[in-house]
Formats: structure tokens, sequence, C-alpha cells
């Protein structure tokens, strides 16, 4: 089922402020320069005032606003999602979402809600900075549903990504971030693999107790590894699995690889 979605219109935006700064130092300049003659540029103050109302009539406030809005789509008939997130420098808490009925929740930065395509049972849900004011900086913070297989798409370049996937199945993930740091708590079943990639930040991957997991960690010299010796064992170089695994516990399958920094198994 889908919610009914506000797209932005072209320009909608704060323009008021910037174009009264753009005006009154216009008018500074020329007046620093004597091109205005006698004219007294003391007298444009009012305007202010004039545009601060304008402001408060149009958009309710004064001042840019960042803050987050929230959202809530109900699952309906859907079986299996993609949830695909470009967030440039804005930071991603993927999480389980308690609520039942509910395909995603949470809060979103302003005017970048979910866009949402449906096909019969299957649902691909995009989240783009681009769609986002460039003051608005609140996080991105999703709960999914745990009762059916999600794939994730996440790539950040400033921005850091959590992600705890504890009751979450996952059919796979690629997630990728320039200078932010990943945080993974596995997921209790994926049925392909999970990429985790970090050019200048660290790569943090904690199992729960009785999850089965087999990490792999490619890097460069710069890129160095370190895993709990009494959760994990190394039976080949760049190779690590979880020893509390329970017998019947389906295997997860986790690639790991980064330029500068380290990566921490837990």
């Amino acid at each position: 089922m889908r919610l009914p979605i506000r797209k932005a219109k072209e320009g909608d935006g704060p323009w008021l402020w910037p174009v009264i700064l753009i005006g009154v130092g216009v008018v500074l300049l020329l007046d620093n320069f004597l091109l205005l003659g006698d004219f007294n540029t003391v007298a444009l103050l009012p305007l202010l005032l004039v545009v601060a109302g304008a402001q408060l009539l149009l958009r309710g406030d004064l001042f840019l606003n960042d803050a987050g809005r929230s959202f809530g789509i109900t699952r309906g008939s859907v079986e299996s999602a993609t949830l695909e997130i470009s967030s440039g420098e804005i930071d991603v808490d993927i999480r389980a979402l308690q609520r039942e009925g509910r395909l995603v929740a949470g809060q979103f930065a302003a005017r970048s809600r979910p866009r949402l395509q449906v096909r019969e049972n299957y649902t691909h849900l995009t989240l783009k900075r681009g769609d986002t004011p460039w003051f608005s900086l609140a996080d991105w913070q999703i709960g999914v549903a745990t009762d059916l297989p999600w794939q994730f798409l996440v790539s950040t370049f400033l921005g850091q990504v959590k992600l705890d996937l504890t009751h979450v199945i996952t059919h796979d993930a690629v997630i990728a971030t320039g200078f932010g740091d990943i945080d993974l708590v596995c997921p209790p079943e994926a049925f392909g693999t999970l990429y985790l990639r970090s050019t200048l930040g660290n790569i943090r991957v904690q199992t729960p107790r009785g999850y089965r997991t087999r990490i792999i960690v490619e890097g460069s010299r710069m890129f160095s590894v370190s895993a709990d010796q009494y959760r994990y064992e190394s039976p080949e170089p760049n190779l690590f699995l979880s020893t509390e695994a329970d017998a019947d516990a389906p295997p997860v399958t986790i690639h790991i690889s980064g330029t500068f920094g380290d990566a921490y198994l837990l």
C-alpha cells in the first residue's frame, strides 16, 4: 500500500533571506563606492521587518529549518523490498521496526521522503540527498519490517552508516562510505553477501551470540583488522568465522574492504 508522497517543487526553498541579503549587499557596495549620492542606506533597515513578516507568512518560521520529518508506510501485500539511500553527508541509522503492519517508518531529512515504486509483491524505496535542501542535515533514522527479506544499498561520502539488523531478514547489501564509518550488527540470516566498503573510515561488525558469520577482509597496507579472539577464529588469512554459532543457524557472509582505516570484529 502506498501513502501519498509530496514531491518538492522546483525552487521550493528559502529564497526570501538570500534575496534580501544580496540586495542589501549590493546597496552597501554601491554606497561604499559613493555611487548612490546622498542616499541614506540606513533607511533600508525597515525592509528587514518586511522580509521577516513575509517569511513567517510563507514558511511559518524565521530561520532555515533542518529538522527531520517523520513518516510511515504500511506493508500491504509486499513480500520483499529494496532500500536505496544516497545520503551524501547525512548520517543513516537503520534498524528493526517494532510496529506490526508497517513496511518502513522513521525520520527523514526535509523533503527527502522515500520515493516508492511497487511491482506486484516487491517494492523499491529510494532516498536521495539531492532531494534535500543544502541546509538540512537531519539524520535519516529508518525502521524496517522484520518479516520479509530486505536488500540494502547505502552510499555516503561524509555521513556515517549504522545498521542494526539483529532481527532483520536480509537478502543482500552493499554499504559504501567515503570518509564515514560503518557500524553493522549482523542479521540472523542473509541470502546473499553483505559488502561493506569504506575509503577513509573504520568498519565495525558485531555478531550476536548464536549467529553464524563468515567474514572476509580485504584492504591495503593502511587498512588493518582487529578481531575478538574469543568470538572469532581465523582458519586462514583474512577469513574469520564466528565461534559461538548455533548448529542450525543459517550462514551470513560479509565482505569487508577499505583503503585507510581499520576493521573491528566484535
